[in-house]
């Protein structure tokens, strides 16, 4: 394992797979076929890269040719992206049925953290109605395909890659998981508190969430400011 991650892996890579054979140690105790674990998986350290996520401008850029993509379901794909953090797979396999505009959520039955509840944004809300409004009479997913066997789209890469260059961005850097990063960067900028954010964005744990934060110089700034601001009134 060692060699293979000098050589071929990233260490947060090895960690996964090292994850998962440490799953397997658990269970095969807890089916009674190990009496304890045959040894203690140690993880490699993985380095904290700087997360890519879109400005404002860049945004307005994908969303414009987003519209005008030949793909019809890339436009709403990258807008529930934006205004949800939502991942992927997620946002594909959306029914209709978990969606509830009055209270503005929707279900999410196989998130991976669990399931859970995801808020909306009024805007998405709207835009949702008009959406679903506008799918075939009796269609039960927001993304549906009659090719796929699940009866929805089950990947959106090259339509997404494509939109992307039309953009003008790099489609190396830009990618699909790109829209839930800059999501959770523009809560964390905007100044709502990690455990909040956590909420939105169906991370497990506020570990996960303070990268955001620490990769947001000018926000950590900003606040140290409103603090100085705060202490120069009582002394």
């Amino acid at each position: 394992m060692k060699n293979v991650k000098q050589k071929t892996t990233s260490p947060g890579t090895v960690n996964r797979e090292l994850a998962a054979l440490s799953h397997l140690f658990s269970k095969a105790m807890e089916w009674g076929w190990l009496d304890r674990r045959p040894a203690t998986i140690k993880r490699f350290k993985e380095e904290q890269g700087r997360i890519t996520y879109l400005s404002i401008d860049q945004i307005k850029h994908l969303i414009e040719f987003a519209k005008q993509d030949q793909n019809a379901q890339i436009y709403p794909f990258i807008i529930i992206g934006l205004e949800t953090s939502m991942r992927q797979m997620e946002i594909l396999s959306i029914q209709r049925k978990h969606i509830n505009l009055q209270q503005r959520t929707i279900y999410i039955p196989k998130a991976k953290g669990g399931s859970r509840l995801q808020p909306i944004t009024q805007h998405l809300a709207e835009f949702l109605e008009g959406y679903l409004a506008a799918l075939p009479k009796g269609s039960e997913w927001l993304c549906p395909s009659v090719a796929a066997k699940d009866g929805h789209t089950m990947d959106i890469r090259k339509p997404f890659r494509r939109v992307v260059i039309a953009a003008g961005l790099n489609p190396d850097e830009v990618v699909r998981h790109t829209l839930r990063h800059t999501a959770i960067t523009h809560l964390v900028q905007a100044g709502v508190d990690l455990p909040t954010v956590k909420r939105i964005s169906g991370h497990k744990t506020l570990l996960m969430v303070e990268r955001y934060a620490h990769q947001n110089g000018e926000h950590i700034k900003a606040a140290m400011d409103k603090l100085e601001d705060r202490y120069q009134k009582i002394s």
